[in-house]
């Protein structure tokens, strides 16, 4: 069971002059599905990779299973990465390797399952996003949809207590975003997981989420069930949920007075 605790993280970089999250504070239960949204250069990636035990704080401290991350040494943190499941954006897989190699290959590095075993597991997680028919294709014979379904089911492989999105549903076509989306509700359900989901996409994670932090310049912003978001009248956040031009993100980039720019004098 994966419980994640956030206490005042704070990540700057170049000497303090580039502040990424500044005192973000929240806690996500086990089995939770939760979801980061904000707009590009939030936040939002650096606060998932601190939630992997990828980067140190300046400040602060996540917990996650009761430990904190950074202070783990390298063995410890290496445990706990074993619990976790990562699916990057586009899917990443081993382009060299087949559907089934890909999904084992995690089972063949962090176990020492035999391989009868491992065989029966693979069939079973690429049957559980409907691809056990393609254990034989290579990545390049997929279409994208097919292959960030491939990438769910390495994700899960070793039935991880945390499972990590970042930008799931990233170039996929309406049909297969609600597969994915459908999957990894299903998935975290069936795991006893907890979910962690970056993604820009709204309304596909509204459907699949217990709880949304919208993050904007390194901080939380506003957060809430998907009817406490979809009924929010902030103004940012009304603004992301449904689209719209101009807000708090500006339509206009900061400039001089227009009519100086066209060479008005009067």
């Amino acid at each position: 069971m994966a419980k994640i605790a956030v206490r005042h993280l704070t990540k700057s970089y170049n000497s303090g002059k580039v502040i990424a999250l500044e005192d973000v504070s929240f806690e996500v239960q086990p089995y939770e599905s939760f979801c980061i949204l904000g707009p590009s250069g939030c936040g939002k990636t650096t606060l998932l990779r601190h939630i992997g035990g990828a980067l140190k704080p300046t400040s602060g401290h996540i917990k996650v299973d009761g430990q904190i991350l950074h202070e783990l040494d390298q063995e410890g943190l290496y445990e706990m990465r074993r619990k976790m499941g990562m699916l990057f954006q586009f899917g990443a897989l081993f382009t060299d390797m087949s559907v089934y190699d890909n999904v084992a290959f995690q089972m063949r590095e962090h176990t020492d399952l035999p391989e009868e075993l491992i065989h029966d597991l693979v069939m079973m997680k690429l049957h559980a996003v409907g691809l056990r028919g393609t254990h034989d294709l290579m990545p390049s014979e997929l279409s994208g949809g097919m292959a960030r379904r491939v990438a769910l089911a390495r994700t899960v492989a070793l039935d991880p207590m945390l499972i990590m999105y970042d930008e799931p549903f990233a170039g996929l076509d309406p049909i297969s975003l609600t597969v994915v989306g459908d999957l990894i509700r299903r998935l975290n359900d069936a795991l006893g997981a907890t979910s962690v989901i970056v993604t820009h996409d709204v309304q596909e994670s509204l459907k699949i989420v217990d709880y949304i932090y919208f993050v904007a310049d390194g901080v939380i912003v506003a957060e809430g069930t998907p009817d406490e978001i979809q009924a929010s009248d902030k103004s940012f956040v009304r603004q992301f949920v449904h689209g719209e031009m101009d807000g708090p993100v500006p339509f206009h980039y900061p400039g001089g007075d227009y009519r100086t720019d066209l060479g008005v004098t009067a």
